[in-house]
């Protein structure tokens, strides 16, 4: 702990300055800012009237669109008779009020207003004689087209996908649900990346201390940039000494929407191309986006069978070892033989033999992902057929061995959520090496620390393992695991402590 604290007081401190640019607003004071930059662009524009002042026009190249500038500030400047007639002091309030054909204009006073909106694709106008400057918004709109979702599957729903344009996914959050009651907010995190992250509920339907907390946490962010989902993850989630995720993520603004009506706070942050849902319980990682699309009897057979599959994924390896190290008198006796059979020329032991193949499993799984999508799913085939069929007749594994990996491997990936089936994928090999120690006791040990660490865990203050805890009751329970038809289900979960449970007639 002492080392620990000495090593602390030995990082220089972190110091957020304000302002962050000093100095008057002057066109030399910006042209020092951006020095160095080889896209800052500034144009000299002759006011018009003929007096011979100049209009000076400051702008990121890349960030704005030409056509705008030309069609929206040039364009007036050079025709506005009006303008003509004007004092420098009365012409500069014109264009203030209306004479540019601008939707926004606003006037800036510091330096550090006026650098931000240069990067943020805004132009600047600075104006003889005045100490204040106009800044006009001319963004380019240039970012990836609507598309489906890439990673989430969509058989019947809405095709439209979450892009990196932050007013892109507000604008397709607002076409899903039209309700004044949508409410955003908006906060800047990081101190070079200046990233827009903005907070989303349906007012009357979220719980306000759920909002207020999420507002909080994100104030207290003070990093220098977030760029990637990790910057911000991290500092969200209530406990970080987890492998299981705490905030629920999405591509598609169908299924975000769903999570604002059931009482959730949506976080969506530019640049980042799908949005976060809060809080995050076990249940909603183990439901899919086509539940509610699919008949209510097929969904809840395919509800079940995942948390089937969860079981089998976590357990199955475990209780092969288990059994084939402690407790062959559980196997019944023809298998037993045949199983000793094919092992009489294997060297290792079985749980060995097991660690062996969830290794090469993983193995296999990261190279897929890593590689070209044209040649990762190659990779895998082959790469699963010739290791595998490799290992047996080289006597490294045993065929049951293989097919108890394969099993477990194959129903891990019937999760909805990756991040979901990567925590499960750990607890696997922790639960392996427990039953290869203990056997069976080691299994149920092994389950009983499982469900006590996951019970120690909240998505903010609603227990992670609602509603089969919290509160939730028989009923509650029921319904996380078998959908009962939409007309029925009158009321949204109590464990979002939601202002209005009752969500239709």
């Amino acid at each position: 702990m002492w080392d620990r604290k000495k090593r602390e007081e030995a990082v220089p401190p972190h110091p957020r300055k304000e302002p962050r640019l000093e100095g008057p607003l002057t066109l030399e004071r910006i042209r020092e800012v951006f020095r160095d930059c080889a896209d800052f662009s500034v144009r000299e524009v002759e006011r018009p009237g003929g007096s011979g002042e100049k209009l000076v026009l400051c702008s990121i190249m890349g960030m704005v669109k030409l056509e705008r500038v030309s069609d929206y500030i040039l364009r007036p400047l050079a025709q506005d008779d009006a303008l003509r007639q004007l004092d420098n002091r009365a012409a500069y309030r014109r264009m203030a009020e209306g004479a540019l054909y601008n939707l926004l204009v606003t006037e800036r006073t510091t330096v550090d207003q006026v650098a931000y909106d240069l990067v943020s694709g805004w132009c600047i106008l600075f104006c003889p004689g005045e100490s204040t400057a106009l800044s006009l918004f001319v963004a380019t709109e240039d970012k990836r087209a609507v598309g489906p979702p890439v990673n989430e599957t969509v058989l019947k729903g809405a095709r439209d996908g979450f892009v990196e344009s932050l007013r892109t996914n507000t604008s397709l959050v607002r076409r899903h649900i039209k309700a004044p009651e949508l409410k955003i907010r908006e906060q800047i995190v990081g101190r070079q990346s200046l990233t827009s992250v903005d907070i989303v509920w349906l007012d009357g339907i979220a719980d306000p201390e759920t909002v207020a907390e999420v507002e909080r946490r994100m104030a207290r962010i003070d990093i220098d940039a977030v760029l990637s989902s990790g910057n911000l993850e991290e500092y969200l989630v209530d406990d970080v000494a987890t492998a299981f995720p705490l905030i629920q993520y999405t591509e598609r603004p169908d299924r975000f929407c769903g999570g604002l009506a059931e009482g959730r706070v949506g976080i969506l942050v530019d640049g980042l191309p799908f949005g976060y849902l809060a809080p995050g319980t076990v249940s909603s990682f183990l439901r899919a986006g086509q539940d509610k699309s699919n008949n209510w009897l097929l969904a809840s057979v395919l509800t079940l069978l995942r948390y089937l599959c969860v079981l089998v994924t976590l357990l199955l390896p475990a209780l092969y070892i288990a059994m084939a190290t402690f407790h062959q008198e559980m196997i019944p006796t023809r298998l037993a033989l045949s199983m000793i059979a094919a092992k009489q020329d294997v060297p290792f032991q079985t749980v060995f033999e097991v660690l062996i193949m969830l290794i090469a499993f993983e193995i296999l799984q990261e190279a897929g992902l890593r590689l070209p999508q044209s040649i990762g799913q190659t990779v895998s085939i082959i790469g699963g057929l010739v290791v595998g069929q490799a290992a047996v007749e080289a006597k490294i594994v045993s065929p049951a061995v293989l097919i108890a990996v394969a099993i477990a491997g194959i129903a891990g990936y019937t999760m909805p959520s990756q991040e979901m089936a990567g925590a499960l994928r750990m607890w696997r090999f922790l639960l392996a090496v427990l039953a290869s120690a203990a056997g069976l006791f080691g299994v149920v040990g092994g389950a009983a620390l499982l469900v006590y660490h996951l019970a120690k865990i909240e998505s903010f203050g609603v227990p992670y393992l609602a509603p089969f805890a919290g509160g939730a009751g028989l009923g509650g329970t029921a319904r996380a695991v078998v959908r009962a038809p939409l007309p029925w289900q009158k009321l949204r979960e109590r464990t979002l402590k939601t202002p209005n449970r009752r969500k239709q007639r």
